[in-house]
């Protein structure tokens, strides 16, 4: 866990959450962005001027949505967040004097904080191969495997547009794994030589299902086509109250994702159209593309957890 005095970020009576869950995340690049979340409230509660607890409440709830609205995928950052939030309210309710209430949240929290950081150490006894894109937990998974000297081979999707699955790959191969990149469209070209798909998740939802990095949903189909089991590997604080029905139902979904562009002319028939290389701009494309995806618990064959192992429908 970062040290709190590193993070303070007001100058004055002001305290940016903002900011200051930015620094978190700056200063340890293996935070996860709902534990960043709890940290940065628990920041908040330490810099409150509130004088009742229904001015507490109201600024936390305040906060918690400033900090959902400063980035453009909020799934997993709001798991942690909402988990804080209702934490807290339970707690307040145990607590009769305002400030040994602001206490017990603040000691409160960082146990939360400390367990969460402990969770993904438990998932890794858990079990033990094509990968997607790059998860904290699942390398951790893979890493300690490999530490305990077990013999496996890992695929990589490249997971483009962020292309981590080249970061995951560099990592495994530097702990002494054998471990490949491959395009995302070959997930099927590679399914038959793989024993399992592990992937982690930004959060599940309530029926059991994962939002995850862009690519899940379709590698999940392709392992069912091939009969080829499906883990989730996920911090059991990732649990989000979401219910989405479909791709378009999720938070980060907007209406200019994947838009038609409207065209500056209509070519007639016979006109010859060239295409430079300098016209590409790849970054145009990527703008307008989904990042993250729902995959339904149909596809999923197990759940690893730091509580267990769990099916979807539980």
């Amino acid at each position: 866990m970062t040290d709190s005095s590193e993070v303070i970020t007001e100058t004055s009576e002001q305290f940016d959450i903002v900011t200051c869950y930015q620094q978190f995340l700056k200063d340890d690049p293996d935070v996860s962005m709902p534990i960043a979340a709890i940290e940065s409230l628990i920041e908040l509660i330490k810099h409150s001027k509130a004088n009742t607890l229904s001015e507490f409440m109201e600024s936390l709830k305040e906060a918690s949505q400033k900090l959902k609205n400063s980035v453009r995928n909020s799934i997993s950052l709001s798991a942690g967040a909402d988990l804080f939030l209702r934490f807290v309210t339970r707690a307040s309710h145990d607590v009769t004097n305002f400030e040994a209430c602001k206490e017990h949240l603040i000691n409160s929290g960082k146990e939360i904080v400390e367990k969460a950081a402990a969770a993904r150490e438990k998932i890794a006894e858990l079990g033990i191969i094509l990968i997607h894109s790059y998860s904290r937990v699942v390398m951790l998974l893979l890493l300690r495997a490999a530490a305990y000297k077990k013999r496996f081979k890992v695929y990589v999707t490249e997971s483009r547009p962020t292309y981590l699955g080249i970061r995951a790959t560099k990592l495994l191969r530097k702990a002494g794994v054998p471990a490949t990149v491959i395009y995302d469209a070959a997930v099927g070209y590679i399914i038959n030589k793989v024993d399992a798909v592990f992937v982690g998740s930004e959060g599940v939802v309530e029926n059991g299902g994962l939002i995850n990095a862009i690519g899940t949903y379709q590698l999940a189909i392709v392992a069912k086509a091939a009969n080829k089991p499906f883990y989730a590997v996920i911090e059991s604080y990732k649990f989000v109250r979401l219910f989405p029905l479909n791709q378009y139902d999720l938070p980060t979904h907007t209406p200019d994702l994947l838009a038609f562009p409207d065209l500056e002319h209509r070519p007639q028939v016979d006109d010859k159209q060239t295409v430079k290389d300098e016209d590409i701009n790849i970054g145009d494309y990527e703008a307008i593309n989904p990042t993250v995806d729902y995959t339904p618990p149909d596809y999923i064959t197990l759940l690893c957890t730091d509580l267990g192992v769990l099916t979807p429908s539980g």
